[in-house]
Formats: C-alpha cells, sequence, structure tokens
C-alpha cells in the first residue's frame, strides 16, 4: 500500500498557508502593509527565522512584495479586470452602460442574498458603519463622498457574500464599479428627487441585510439597480430630445 508516514508540518508552513487564506478571503488586501516582523512573530507565536521563511515564499508566489524602507505588503494581485481603454468605450456606449447596471443588478441580488444568510456579525456591523457614513455625506451634500461611500457599499455587501470567487472578481472591477457609481449619480442628480430617493433605497437594502431576509435583501438590490437603469435611460432620452432641439434651433437660425 502507498501511504506514507504524515509529517508535522513546519511551522513557515503554518504560517504560508494562514496568510494566504487571509488573502484569498479578502482580509488582507491588496496595498494592506503587514505588522512588523517582531509584531507579527508575536501575534503569530512562530520565530522570526519561521516568519522570514514563510514571507520569502510568499514573495516567491507574487502574494507580498518589499517596499524598500516600508515593510511588506500584500502584492497587487487583483488589478483591474478590463484595460483603461474599453473602461473609456463602455463608458463612452449607452449599450455598455446598460448592460453593466444589468450585470449589477443580477451579481448584487446574488451577493446581498447569499451575505443576508452567511454573513458574520462584523460583517454586518461593516456594512451598517458604511450606511451611518452615507447618511452624514448625505445631510453634507457632498456627491464625490456620497459616491465613493456608494460604491464602498455595495463591495462591503459582495465582501459579506462568503464568496471568495465573486468576491475578487468584484474587486477586480472597483474602478469600473467606482467610475459607474459616480457617473450613474452624476447623470442622475440633474433629477431633483435622486440623491433621496437613492438614500431610501440603500436604507431598505441595509435593513434587510440586518434582519438577515434573504428574500428581501436581495429584492432591495433589484429595485434600487432598477431604478438606477430607468433613470439613466430617461436622462439619455432627456439629453437626446435637447440636443435634437439645439440642432433645430441652430438649422433655423442658419436659414
Amino acid at each position: 500500500m502507498p501511504f506514507q508516514p504524515v509529517q508535522p508540518e513546519k511551522l513557515s508552513t503554518a504560517v504560508t498557508r494562514q496568510i494566504e487564506k487571509l488573502i484569498l478571503r479578502g482580509i488582507l488586501r491588496p496595498g494592506e502593509r503587514l505588522p512588523s516582523e517582531r509584531e507579527l512573530s508575536d501575534r503569530l507565536g512562530v520565530s522570526r527565522p519561521s516568519l522570514r521563511e514563510a514571507i520569502a515564499e510568499l514573495q516567491q508566489k507574487g502574494l507580498l512584495a518589499t517596499r524598500a524602507g516600508a515593510g511588506i505588503y500584500v502584492a497587487d494581485v487583483l488589478g483591474s479586470a478590463f484595460s483603461d481603454a474599453l473602461i473609456r468605450l463602455f463608458a463612452d456606449h449607452e449599450e455598455a452602460v446598460f448592460d453593466y447596471v444589468a450585470f449589477r443588478r443580477d451579481m448584487e441580488g446574488l451577493a446581498a442574498a447569499r451575505a443576508a444568510r452567511l454573513a458574520s456579525d462584523t460583517d454586518l456591523a461593516v456594512i451598517q458603519t458604511i450606511f451611518d457614513k452615507m447618511q452624514a455625506a448625505h445631510l453634507k451634500r457632498d456627491p464625490a463622498d456620497e459616491a465613493r461611500l456608494d460604491a464602498d457599499f455595495h463591495l462591503s455587501i459582495i465582501e459579506a457574500s462568503n464568496n471568495v470567487i465573486m468576491l475578487h472578481m468584484m474587486r477586480s472591477m472597483y474602478q469600473l464599479l467606482q467610475q459607474g457609481v459616480f457617473y450613474n449619480r452624476q447623470t442622475m442628480f440633474r433629477q431633483r428627487t435622486t440623491r433621496d430617493t437613492l438614500l431610501d433605497q440603500h436604507r431598505a437594502i441595509n435593513d434587510a441585510l440586518q434582519d438577515r431576509d434573504p428574500d428581501a435583501a436581495r429584492a432591495a438590490v433589484e429595485a434600487h439597480l432598477s431604478y438606477v437603469e430607468r433613470s439613466l435611460q430617461d436622462q439619455h432620452r432627456a439629453d437626446r430630445a435637447e440636443q435634437i432641439a439645439r440642432l433645430r434651433l441652430q438649422h433655423e437660425q442658419a436659414r
């Protein structure tokens, strides 16, 4: 029989596996600085030589990177899902913008349902904290801050969904998500009631998550992004009508 004696795992291997899991689960994020060598060895309960061996292996795997005089950081293992040129192409074509919103509705609805079932108390506390900040930014009428927190709110739900593939895929799209949220808000804010409506929709999403109601959480996310889609369509139609009217006026003046 081809059985081999079981060998105790090396300390450095155990450290490597623990840090890998933290990166995989999104707890350690790209660009995040690790604690100092002394602090990390104390927290892990291993010697510094074992820690150095683990860090060297993680660097070789491309998961950690050293910055001269600054310490050890989680490597940028995500990048963007799309090139800058493709992102600009998406933004310039209406079809891609609406496909993007539809994609978010499908993925984030699923993520919200999973988060309502599977999120830890800490996950839900993070979502609540971000929503509280959204309310504060709303009162200050700071569109840039609201847009950033909007993206953070949606990403925190994905992080709470407990699916590492979904997590890393959507994080890799963060630039597109951020630009999409900002673009959507800038366009939608031309309508007077939008800001209050959006905050109410995010409140409904948060309430459903805090109540751990998967169906309500999914429905609230889908209703929110359907509203975003309709608002964008209405604004695009209004913009086209305005453009046509302007061209007609210019034509009549030129006659």
